[in-house]
C-alpha cells in the first residue's frame, strides 16, 4: 500500500471537487478534518466522509472534527443538540465532584454517538488549557476550570467517554494555551511566565493525561523555554517539554497551519513543524493552493511517527454497549436543556 503523508487536510465544501479528489489521491494525507462549512444534512456528511477515505484507499483513515460543546461545535441542531461548554461542566464539578465527572463522561459519550453515525472517528477534545485572568477569550468557556486539578480530572473523564464510544480523543493545546493574551487565529502570542509556574499550572493536566493517544500543539511562544519559536515549530519545546517533562509519547499533531500565528509560506510552515519533531501537520481551511504548499514539503509517515500513528488508531476499539437513549436521559438530568 502506498505510504501516507504526515498531514491531516480539510476540504472546501460539502462534497469533494474533482480537483480535491485528484489531489488527495496523489498526495495521500493520513487523515482529514471537517468544519461547519462541510456540514449539511446527514446523508451528505456520511457521503463526504466515505469519499474522503475512498480517495486514499484506506477505510481506517481517521476523520477529525472539533466537537466540544458551547461555541466550538461543528455539528449543530438538527444534526446534534447544542451541548454545554466545558466551563458549565466545570461549574457542576465544583458543586458536586462525582456529578461533574459523570457529566463530562456522558457528554463525551454523546459526542461519540453523534460522530460515529457519520464515520467521524476523532474528536479534538479534551481542552486541557488552564486559563488565567485577563487571557484571550480564545479558550475562555471552553476550559473546564482555572485550576489544573479540575481540568485534568474532567479532561480525563471526557477522554474516557470518547474512547468508550469508539472515538479518538485529541488533547489540546500542548503544552498549554491558557496564558495567551491574543488569539492565535490572528497573531502569535508570547508567554513570559517562568518555567516553574508553567510546570505547576499549565503543563500539569497534560502530564496527568500523557497516556492519551493524540495531542495537539499550541501556536504560542514560551519565552522561558524558546524565546523565538512557538511550540508548534520549536524543537526545544517538543523535545524537552512535551516529550520530556510532560512525558507524552503519543501522536503529536500541529494546530491548524492556516491560522495566522505561524510565519512563513506554507511549505516553510510544514518543514518547520516536522523539523521540530511534530508528527503530523494539520491544515484545515481547504484552500487548494495552501494545501499544495503543505504537501510539497510534507514527508511520508515513517519511523516513530508512523508507529505513533498506528498506535493511536489501535485505540479505536469496539464501542461499549451503552444505549444512546439512556445516556441522553442521564445527561439531561445534569443539563435539562439538552435532551
Amino acid at each position: 500500500m502506498t505510504e501516507s503523508k504526515a498531514m491531516i487536510l480539510g476540504c472546501a465544501g460539502k462534497s469533494l471537487t474533482d480537483d480535491e479528489i485528484r489531489f488527495y489521491r496523489d498526495e495521500r494525507p493520513w487523515g482529514f478534518i471537517l468544519f461547519a462549512r462541510n456540514i449539511g444534512e446527514p446523508q451528505q456528511i456520511s457521503d463526504l466522509v466515505a469519499s474522503m477515505r475512498d480517495t486514499v484507499g484506506r477505510p481506517e483513515a481517521p476523520v477529525f472534527i472539533d466537537q466540544e460543546g458551547g461555541r466550538v461545535q461543528r455539528l449543530r441542531p438538527p444534526i446534534a443538540p447544542n451541548y454545554p461548554a466545558g466551563a458549565s461542566v466545570g461549574a457542576l464539578y465544583r458543586e458536586d465532584r462525582e456529578a461533574g465527572l459523570r457529566a463530562a463522561w456522558l457528554l463525551a459519550r454523546l459526542h461519540a454517538f453523534d460522530l460515529l453515525r457519520f464515520g467521524i472517528t476523532a474528536d479534538c477534545l479534551p481542552v486541557l488549557d488552564v486559563p488565567i485572568e485577563g487571557a484571550s477569550d480564545v479558550i475562555g468557556s471552553r476550559a473546564y476550570g482555572k485550576d489544573p486539578e479540575t481540568v485534568a480530572a474532567l479532561g480525563g473523564a471526557a477522554a474516557e467517554g470518547l474512547l468508550s464510544g469508539g472515538v479518538l480523543p485529541v488533547m489540546k493545546h500542548m503544552p498549554g494555551h491558557g496564558r495567551a493574551f491574543s488569539d492565535t487565529h490572528f497573531e502569535l502570542p508570547t508567554v513570559d511566565t517562568p518555567l516553574g509556574e508553567l510546570r505547576r499550572h499549565d503543563f500539569a493536566p497534560f502530564k496527568a493525561l500523557n497516556h492519551l493517544p493524540i495531542g495537539m500543539t499550541a501556536h504560542v511562544v514560551y519565552s522561558a523555554i524558546d524565546p523565538t519559536a512557538p511550540a508548534t515549530t520549536s524543537e526545544k519545546v517538543v523535545r524537552e517539554i512535551i516529550r520530556g517533562e510532560i512525558g507524552f509519547d503519543g501522536l503529536l499533531v500541529s494546530d491548524d497551519t492556516s491560522m495566522k500565528a505561524l510565519s512563513g509560506d506554507f511549505p516553510e510552515k510544514a518543514a518547520a513543524i516536522l523539523a521540530a519533531g511534530v508528527d503530523i501537520v494539520l491544515h484545515c481551511n481547504g484552500v487548494m493552493q495552501e494545501m499544495s504548499g503543505i504537501a510539497s514539503l510534507t514527508k511520508p509517515l515513517a519511523g516513530k511517527s508512523l508507529a505513533r500513528a498506528e498506535r493511536a488508531l489501535s485505540y479505536i476499539k469496539d464501542r461499549d454497549q451503552a444505549a444512546e437513549t439512556e445516556v441522553r436521559a442521564e445527561f439531561a438530568r445534569y443539563f435539562e436543556a439538552v435532551a
